[in-house]
């Protein structure tokens, strides 16, 4: 794993990190955008269009996270889906026929957190009418949500536009029975890697997952009519308990059980890898790629090392073919584009 936490370092094209340890937070001494875009620390700052667009957003989401710490979670899933489909725009924040939000695949999607951002647009829109994205909102929202639940408030480069349309044919999420060698070239193909790949898994550890994702580990695991043959009994018994056979009832269950239900920032996920306890197959085939492997080990034995790797992983995933400059727009409202919003 060592080659990995070498790889922070060798990663300076891409940012420079100043790493507090004691407070918990992550400083930036320098940030360089993600490949090619334009993306820069204090963006609104510096062109004096919302100077304290930051403040405005971790105070709206202070408010909603004391009455609802699912939210977490919920963001980290809607960032999740908007970057990796077509490029971080917010497109899945647009509402509409054939559009991602509408689409059964998103079904449960967002929930709390299309409120959230929602309320914060409307007040950006009253501080500093046109001036922030509805993207560059969900990125820090993202962010302070994850530090409320005890990870690390890592620095976000702004200067994202929001797309102009949203396709429910864009969504090709990748299946949660699928191998490690299939969840890498998932993420390999957005111009991700292994580190990002193991690192942004770890957010199940605040999730839960529907028994439909993985009621065929429980009774019918590649139709041999038995259970998956690499899961822990006890954690057979247990989901089974939760997903009966044969019913109608599509429940919900956390994916690390004393944390999950507390939406608290961990590293559990990597200890329940290494001990055969995951609930989907594609977290459990962590423990059988060398190099996934191996920073499953690390991960499991350093809750700071993952908090590294994640303030990393999550700022690169964010950069994914964003618009800049001339680009996209600045919706008024998150769930319209400008020209189709009917308040205009």
């Amino acid at each position: 794993m060592e080659k990995y936490l070498g790889f922070l370092v060798i990663l300076l094209p891409l940012m420079i990190l100043a790493l507090s340890l004691n407070s918990g937070y992550v400083n930036a001494a320098t940030f360089l955008p993600p490949e090619d875009k334009p993306l820069e620390r204090h963006y609104y700052k510096k062109l004096n269009t919302c100077a304290n667009v930051e403040p405005f957003v971790r105070h709206q989401v202070n408010l909603f996270w004391d009455r609802d710490k699912t939210v977490t979670a919920k963001l980290l899933k809607l960032l999740y889906a908007d970057c990796m489909l077509n490029g971080c725009d917010a497109s899945n924040l647009l509402v509409g026929p054939n559009t991602e939000r509408n689409s059964s695949k998103n079904a449960g999607m967002g929930g709390g957190a299309y409120e959230l951002i929602d309320r914060i647009k409307k007040v950006l829109e009253i501080r500093c009418p046109r001036a922030v994205s509805c993207t560059d909102i969900l990125s820090l929202a993202t962010r302070d949500a994850v530090h409320l639940a005890g990870g690390p408030s890592y620095p976000v480069l702004l200067g994202r536009r929001d797309g102009l349309e949203s396709n429910a044919a864009w969504i090709d999420y990748p299946s949660p029975s699928m191998s490690w060698e299939e969840g890498l070239a998932y993420f390999e193909s957005k111009n991700l890697d292994v580190q990002d790949f193991v690192t942004l898994l770890g957010a199940h550890s605040m999730g839960q997952a529907h028994c439909r994702f993985f009621y065929d580990r429980l009774y019918n695991f590649k139709g041999t009519g038995k259970p998956d043959p690499t899961m822990k009994r006890s954690t057979l018994v247990t989901l089974r308990s939760q997903c009966p056979k044969n019913s109608k009832t599509d429940s919900a269950v956390y994916f690390s059980p004393g944390y999950g239900s507390n939406y608290t920032f961990s590293n559990t996920f990597y200890g329940k890898v290494l001990a055969h306890e995951s609930v989907l197959r594609v977290d459990q085939q962590l423990s059988y790629g060398a190099d996934t492997n191996e920073l499953v080990n690390e991960f499991a034995q350093s809750l700071e090392q993952f908090r590294r790797a994640f303030t990393l992983s999550i700022n690169r995933m964010g950069g994914l073919k964003v618009l800049t400059g001339k680009n996209g727009e600045i919706r008024r409202d998150c769930k319209f584009t400008n020209k189709n919003n009917p308040n205009l």
